[in-house]
């Protein structure tokens, strides 16, 4: 099975919500850091939220912080509610999952990826 699988994508206007799924799988069920990143075509992959599952810290890109959560549930389950969204949101989002630093935004660190979900964002 995928190890980390995506959904909850689609469009939306700007000011709307939406909220994202990342299923886990028996290699990413006890990952310690589960975090959202997002990229825009052209552009960078860069992190949105970091979760420590073990303590319940949270990581915010500064671009979303204060309209953006990160959750998880006991069957691993991560999830991203996102308000207010704006057009500069649109991006396709990845879940992520690793065991090691769970405050910074480092792809490295993360040891699996899902395929992405896309979120579009209309003015």
């Amino acid at each position: 099975p995928e190890p980390l699988v995506e959904s909850g994508g689609g469009w939306m206007q700007t000011g709307g919500s939406l909220r994202l799924f990342c299923a886990a799988s028996s290699a990413t069920y006890t990952s310690r850091c589960r975090a959202w990143f997002r990229q825009r075509a052209g552009e960078e992959r860069e992190g949105v939220s970091v979760l420590d599952t073990h303590t319940g810290a949270t990581v915010y890109a500064v671009s979303v912080k204060g309209r953006f959560t990160i959750t998880h549930d006991s069957a691993g389950t991560l999830y991203l509610q996102m308000n207010s969204l704006k057009p500069e949101d649109a991006a396709m989002y990845f879940c992520a999952a690793g065991g090691g630093n769970c405050s910074t935004f480092n792809p490295p660190d993360f040891d699996y990826w899902g395929q992405g979900t896309q979120v579009t964002v209309s003015e």
